[in-house]
């Protein structure tokens, strides 16, 4: 076995004791939880007492929310929208505003139309035998 994964179920039995072999349920946290958590933790707290304290799952997510912080700042910590960002009002499903939708649509009919009075034209011309 890696040593990683060792490494981290260790770290969450300091934190939890004999429980940190039960699957907890994933529990989300607000944006000033974290925000505090980070603080203490930037601060010179260590992760262990943080988690220990905090009742968090492991000492990892201290880690992953103070990197987060230093990369993203504050705003990072907040919470994200799940799924597909929803469409701004008056957008086709491609991204078209209703307005260019229609401009696209008009351009295919027109080129259609002209497809189909070439052809017409072509079947009408009188045919040449061999």
């Amino acid at each position: 076995m890696s040593r990683w994964p060792v490494a981290r179920l260790y770290g969450r039995w300091r934190v939890r004791g004999g429980a940190a072999l039960v699957s907890a349920s994933r529990r989300s946290f607000s944006f000033e939880f974290k925000l505090e958590v980070v603080q203490r933790f930037l601060a010179g707290e260590r992760k262990v007492d943080l988690a220990r304290e905090f009742d968090l799952a492991s000492p990892k997510q201290v880690e992953t929310w103070a990197r987060i912080y230093r990369n993203e700042g504050a705003d990072g910590l907040r919470p994200k929208r799940r799924g597909r960002p929803p469409r701004p009002a008056g957008q086709e499903s491609g991204g078209q505003s209703e307005l260019e939708a229609l401009r696209a649509e008009n351009e295919r009919l027109r080129a259609e139309n002209a497809y189909l009075g070439k052809l017409r034209a072509l079947r009408m011309r009188p045919q040449r035998r061999k």
